[in-house]
């Protein structure tokens, strides 16, 4: 969701897309070890056989683990893919930015209905922006009209501009300014749509409240008292920390794979920059989603959802709360936040009570990725709805 991408909708829609079997869901919660197993081996089977290169799924069911991996790290090597590789979670990195502001909500360091320009003077202008009308939640909520820097970005639209701009450093101030040369897309709070940009300025409220970078904000509030040693924010550093697989993108179709493995990520930051792994983010979506991250009342206004209104021909009845996706099933519906950058997507879903959570990501980014798109989300229901 970092980069320029639209879903396809699950469900029977997306198996008539696809051709793949979807197995309907049934009303409870539920899953054995042989069950989940099979389910993910199909799904990356299936993912294979639609042209991805690699591919690794998880299910947490509350302690017990499930994983599951296909294909190859390296296509000029064959080296198969591994069931612990490191791999850049786009805009996952979102959840994590929300929680943090969250608790300084909690903290009364600052209040969802704060002001973009009390906290930020003068850093919301131009184009008939203004940081007076945008609040905090509506910033975690896409709510705020703001537009979506990154369909400005050359390097998310040609081959030839990814490989021209995959080393450019950005600055914060300088991706808000790209926002802020369009005028916004309606008044605040008046709709929803999705843009990096409301992440990229909750970064910048988290560091001037905090006195320190975002990502240490996040690595003190969330990563080491969870124990995830293996997410972190690379910055500058362009290399994805190993284990890890090398990561393809498509940017035209039938046209050629373009290795997207070294990429600086401070075009994403807070939107989409964060590395991870998917037994780190199963723990993190149940420790989440079991209250170990934030108090009741935060948890409340983050799971108050809005329609996401630009997504409903893809995912119809989605809706986003502050920083997480409600995603609706027959059985009730699950939370999650999906993310992509060049070369990866990752999917994941969590039941309402964290108590079982699938991740899956894969290693290509393909033109047309409907097909994969449903059969990924496909997975979601299958593990989730049985």
């Amino acid at each position: 969701m970092f980069e320029n991408k639209r879903w396809m909708v699950r469900g029977v829609a997306a198996t008539v897309a696809t051709g793949l079997a979807v197995a309907a869901p049934a009303a409870a919660w539920a899953g054995t070890d042989d069950r989940d197993r099979a389910e993910l081996r199909d799904a990356v089977g299936d993912l294979r056989a639609l042209g991805v290169t690699g591919v690794q799924a998880q299910v947490r069911d509350g302690r017990r683990d499930v994983v599951v991996s296909g294909g190859v790290a390296d296509v000029r090597t064959r080296k198969a893919m591994m069931d612990d590789g490191r791999f850049r979670i786009g805009s996952d990195t979102k959840t994590f930015v929300a929680v943090v502001v969250l608790q300084l909500v909690g903290e009364g360091k600052l209040a969802l209905d704060d002001q973009v320009d009390r906290l930020l003077p003068g850093v919301l202008r131009g184009s008939g922006n203004e940081g007076r009308g945008v609040t905090v939640r509506q910033l975690l909520q896409h709510t705020s009209g703001i537009y979506n820097y990154t369909d400005d970005l050359p390097q998310l639209a040609s081959a030839e501009g990814f490989r021209a701009g995959r080393f450019q450093h950005y600055e914060p101030r300088e991706l808000v300014s790209i926002a802020t040369r369009h005028e916004p897309l309606f008044e605040p709070g008046a709709h929803w749509s999705y843009s990096n940009t409301n992440y990229v300025l909750a970064r910048m409220i988290i560091e001037r409240v905090t006195g320190r970078s975002w990502d240490d904000q996040v690595a003190a509030r969330v990563l080491r008292p969870l124990g995830l040693r293996d997410t972190s924010y690379p910055g500058d550093d362009p290399g994805i920390p190993r284990p890890s697989a090398h990561t393809y993108h498509q940017f035209a179709p039938r046209g050629p794979l373009v290795d997207t493995t070294r990429l600086n990520t401070t075009a994403a930051g807070p939107a989409g920059g964060m590395v991870s792994t998917t037994a780190d983010i199963a723990r993190f979506w149940q420790a989440l989603q079991r209250g170990d991250l934030l108090r009741p009342r935060e948890m409340t206004a983050m799971h108050h959802t809005v329609l996401a209104e630009t997504f409903q021909n893809e995912m119809p009845g989605l809706r986003y709360g502050l920083g997480i996706f409600h995603v609706p099933t027959d059985c009730g519906g699950y939370w999650g936040h999906p993310g992509d950058v060049p070369g990866t997507s990752m999917v994941n879903g969590v039941t309402p009570d964290g108590h079982k959570v699938v991740v899956l990501y894969r290693t290509t980014g393909l033109a047309d990725s409907g097909a994969v798109d449903a059969r990924s989300f496909g997975l979601i229901d299958e593990v989730l709805c049985h």
